[in-house]
């Protein structure tokens, strides 16, 4: 086992995993704080370093690609305060550090950890349910829906219509930029890959962050909610008995005969046939004529 404790937190390797867990001081950010004790398991390391500096090194964990919801939605652009996967150490504690990278780099060489992405996370997210009030609103989330409200200084525009409800399943994207120097930043809940990009101020699906100490919890909710939609690099769905078979005529797109009254079949029928329309299976004449044969039986 391999532990450094340090002000701005304690790493414990014990062969399976890394735990994290954040220190008292004061340049600890708000979002590790809040965040707490995590424990980055063994298979979603990429690697770790020690950067020496003059008075103080850093330690570094990389993580694969897609395993940290948290990552997927910062993209990089957390600060050291608020990375959870960097921690501050002393000089004097040099040796203890590069003997922590040691023995996670030795672990990750025996155990033939793969660098490259993963299909799915391998961090939970923060626990919910979770709000966060920053910039010009308060976003919270339960699992099942996101709600936006908004702050006596949102633009009229935005509040105008009252508060802004999205459920889980209608979004298509949650997108998070820090503010840096007079440019604001943002949270966004997109719905639609189409989804018109109004400005953060001025979109009721967005909370616009003005550089203030709770931004970064924004970071923090919208993982919350990107670990609950689909995983970017999740694998295609397996091909359907209709694609492996050889082309068929339009009529043998016809739906077996169903009892009449079983309407949850015929709707299944109907979802099916949406399906392999948007994989590109079934043309758009082919669609609408098998859609119709199922519609007349319903």
């Amino acid at each position: 086992m391999a532990e450094i404790i340090q002000n701005d937190g304690t790493w414990t390797f014990d062969g399976d995993g890394v735990r994290i867990v954040p220190g008292s001081d004061k340049g600890v950010g708000l979002l590790r704080r809040t965040l707490g004790e995590i424990t980055v398991p063994l298979e979603a390391l990429a690697g770790v370093a020690y950067e020496p500096g003059r008075r103080t090194g850093r330690l570094r964990l990389r993580l694969r690609d897609g395993a940290d919801p948290l990552l997927q939605v910062t993209g990089g652009k957390l600060d050291d305060a608020s990375d959870p996967y960097t921690l501050t150490v002393e000089t004097k504690a040099a040796a203890i550090a590069e003997y922590f990278v040691d023995e996670v780099r030795n672990s990750l060489l025996l155990d033939s950890v793969p660098t490259g992405p993963v299909d799915r996370y391998l961090l939970p997210g923060p626990s919910l349910p979770m709000t966060v009030g920053a910039g010009d609103g308060t976003a919270s989330f339960d699992g099942r829906t996101v709600r936006l409200e908004w702050t006596w200084h949102t633009d009229e525009v935005k509040s105008g219509s009252g508060p802004t409800t999205l459920a889980l399943e209608d979004l298509h994207a949650v997108e998070w930029q820090p503010a840096r120097g007079l440019v604001d930043g943002h949270v966004r809940f997109v719905s639609s890959p189409n989804a018109p990009r109004l400005p953060a101020g001025r979109d009721p699906h967005a909370v616009e962050l003005n550089g203030f100490k709770k931004d970064p919890l924004m970071a923090l909710l919208a993982s919350a909610v990107v670990v609950r939609m689909p995983h970017p690099h999740a694998p295609e769905p397996e091909p359907k008995a209709l694609e492996a078979a050889p082309a068929a005529p339009v009529a043998s797109l016809t739906p077996a005969p169903a009892p009449a009254d079983d309407h949850d079949a015929l709707l299944r029928r109907l979802r099916e046939l949406g399906d392999l329309r948007e994989s590109g299976i079934l043309t758009e004449e082919e669609f609408t004529f098998a859609k119709q044969a199922v519609l007349k039986r319903l």
